[in-house]
């Protein structure tokens, strides 16, 4: 039994007296973006307040969240470049053209383009934006459609490119002079 007890002690004595066992450390790697990821939620909110001040008439609204070196885009090909250029082409549109314009069902995907996977397509944060558009136009005709829009915003979070993809042939028609 004498052997039992000090068998124990000596072996407590060796567990107590050694080196407790040393932690590996994995080494801490960067982490490579991923070429594109969600952007801050805040580009979202600008975009609606957009097609809220657009919808209402507001057009400087609407501009106060673009940069004065602007390019807006359609998928017809037509372009409006500068600031001003857009903001006299969309109060005139909203003046003397468009009676109401209502967007609904609006979808809305803020993304950040960390790498291209195309040369055209610009670095940074893009906003997509799907809605549904009813327009009623001066001379009373009435259309709805579907729009998709993307706008890029600078490093100013203001929107230095709008490209606007929408069918021309039903406008051209409720436009159409008899």
């Amino acid at each position: 039994m004498k052997n039992y007890i000090l068998l124990f002690c000596c072996a407590s004595i060796l567990l107590a007296c050694s080196k407790p066992a040393e932690t590996v450390t994995e080494p801490v790697v960067e982490a490579t973006p991923m070429p594109t990821e969600f952007a801050d939620l805040k580009y979202m909110e600008i975009g609606k307040q957009g097609i809220a001040s657009l919808s209402s008439g507001d057009v400087d609204g609407w501009m106060s969240a673009f940069a004065d070196n602007a390019v807006y885009v359609w998928s017809s090909g037509d372009s409006l470049v500068g600031k001003q250029a857009i903001t006299d082409y969309w109060k005139d549109r909203r003046t003397n053209v468009i009676d109401s314009l209502t967007f609904i069902n609006d979808i809305w995907l803020p993304i950040k383009v960390n790498e291209p996977q195309k040369s055209v397509v610009a670095r940074g944060v893009w906003l997509l934006c799907w809605y549904q558009v009813s327009t009623k136009y001066k001379n009373g005709k009435k259309i709805g459609m579907w729009i998709h829009t993307d706008l890029h915003f600078n490093e100013n979070d203001k929107i230095d490119r709008a490209i606007q993809y929408l069918d021309r042939a039903p406008i051209n028609a409720a436009l159409a002079k008899k």
